[in-house]
């Protein structure tokens, strides 16, 4: 289909973008994994196997028939574990994304219609002081001072701290609005600010919110990787993919899967989700945000 100047609709040049293909696959491959992957392990990811996930080496028994993707150091079911992290990481991924970009979007399009004034002055300072600090740095910093981390207390942590780069680009897309020529006519007409904001602003920066919402998706599943490597995400037994790469580390010679497997969990997701944000962003202005 065709726009009224001979391009693309935007679902098309979507579609028709090769790198958004992928990375719509890969996501679908993450999510369909999340979603049957326990149906597929035979173990609990919590249950050790003392019998069958001892090798003869004494070693964790590699990929087979009762282990799919292998055991763990703690002769647990691997695919069981990686299932379960997947869960883990789309939930804490895609909620504090969403408490991220709900945030953002706010500050920024009120910073932006209100932009000279003591609101834009306000906010833009909050906003400036936390990007002073880079994001992982700034996670980790909370993540450490608190007592106790859940799934609930690191998507809080990741989402109020993942709204100040989409503000910044909020802000600016909404000063572009502002200045077109509909949007003083409807300030003419008598509209109220509430309803500029509605009916005109919050529509046309959208596009660009939606792009920076998926990309953002894949930087919190980095986030929430680095925490619980670190060993300040997630709390054992809970299996996340990033304390799945840590306790894998040390058996890369003699277990590679237990590297390998969250390894490359956390590679396809983070490059879907890359993927699909940049054909977004390609097919709602192809020129760029």
């Amino acid at each position: 289909m065709q726009s009224g100047r001979g391009r693309p609709r935007p679902r098309a040049r979507f579609l028709a973008h090769r790198g958004a293909r992928v990375g719509v696959a890969l996501v679908a491959a993450v999510v369909l994994f999340a979603l049957v992957g326990p149906m597929l392990a035979s173990h609990s990811p919590l249950a050790s196997d003392f019998v069958r996930g001892i090798g003869d080496d004494q070693m964790p028994v590699g990929p087979s028939r009762h282990f799919l993707l292998g055991a763990d150091r703690l002769f647990r079911d691997e695919l069981a574990r990686l299932a379960e992290g997947a869960r883990l990481s789309l939930f804490i991924a895609l909620s504090s994304t969403a408490v991220a970009t709900t945030v953002g979007g706010v500050v920024g399009v009120l910073s932006g219609y209100y932009a000279g004034t003591w609101v834009d002055a306000l906010l833009m300072r909050i906003v400036d002081v936390g990007l002073a600090f880079p994001f992982l740095l700034l996670v980790l910093a909370i993540g450490a001072a608190l007592d106790e981390t859940s799934a609930w207390t690191i998507l809080a942590v990741l989402g109020l701290t993942g709204w100040l780069g989409t503000a910044r680009v909020v802000r600016a897309k909404t000063m572009q609005v502002k200045a077109l020529d509909f949007v003083a006519a409807s300030r003419a007409l008598g509209q109220s600010t509430w309803a500029i904001l509605l009916r005109h602003i919050v529509p046309n920066v959208a596009g660009p919110l939606l792009v920076l919402a998926t990309m953002s998706v894949a930087q919190m599943i980095v986030a929430e990787s680095v925490l619980s490597y670190l060993g300040v995400g997630i709390a054992p037994p809970t299996p996340t993919w990033g304390h799945m790469l840590f306790e894998g580390q040390d058996y890369y010679a003699s277990a590679p899967w237990l590297l390998l497997a969250p390894g490359t969990a956390i590679v396809v997701a983070v490059l879907g989700f890359n993927l699909v944000g940049e054909g977004l962003r390609d097919a709602l202005d192809p020129r760029a945000l």
